[in-house]
């Protein structure tokens, strides 16, 4: 708008760019539909805070035993941390894995690479998450769980010029 008024642009394309963009609609979509259907079966919601309650259905039960041990002194603080993680391969993905089940704040991820059949022997991956990006995969993964802990995936190579200030930029949030 401008000053009250509208104000539009013709946008020209043709037909090969139309038809790319279908096409990166439909994965998108195929995208969307394997996450929907991947956080359909959760087992539990989202926890509203960390409870000491020693009980079976209470995931951070055994966490915050370290607490009323002296181990740590607050262990809710946990949830206020962001860490980051590049490379969600061999140690990436346990590293990952663990800070989840932990209840981190949030897990920052970054990789370049797919998740392949001949990586089942190694990591948390799935079969059936064969083809995805490792960061994709591992958000998948992740989210089943635990869903308090809030996911950043980047799919891209740090090392490279073009991504490298991106990547500095978002650590230093």
């Amino acid at each position: 708008r401008v000053h009250g008024e509208l104000q539009c642009s013709l946008f020209v394309m043709s037909e090969s760019e139309v038809q790319a963009l279908r096409e990166q609609v439909a994965q998108l979509q195929q995208r969307l539909a394997t996450l929907e259907t991947a956080s359909a079966g959760r087992a539990r919601i989202p926890a509203a805070a960390m409870s000491s309650e020693v009980v079976d259905s209470n995931p951070y039960s055994r966490l915050m035993a370290l607490k009323r041990m002296g181990v740590v002194e607050n262990y809710e603080r946990i949830r206020s941390l962001c860490v980051a993680v590049v490379g969600v391969g061999g140690v990436g993905s346990v590293a990952a894995e663990m800070l989840t089940r932990c209840g981190i704040g949030k897990l920052v991820l970054f990789d370049y690479d797919r998740v392949e059949l001949a990586n089942m022997n190694r990591l948390f991956f799935q079969p059936k998450q064969a083809g995805m990006s490792k960061t994709e995969a591992a958000v998948q993964t992740l989210m089943d769980i635990n869903p308090d802990v809030a996911f950043e995936a980047y799919n891209y190579d740090i090392t490279s010029v073009a991504n490298f200030d991106h990547f500095m930029g978002r650590l230093s949030k």
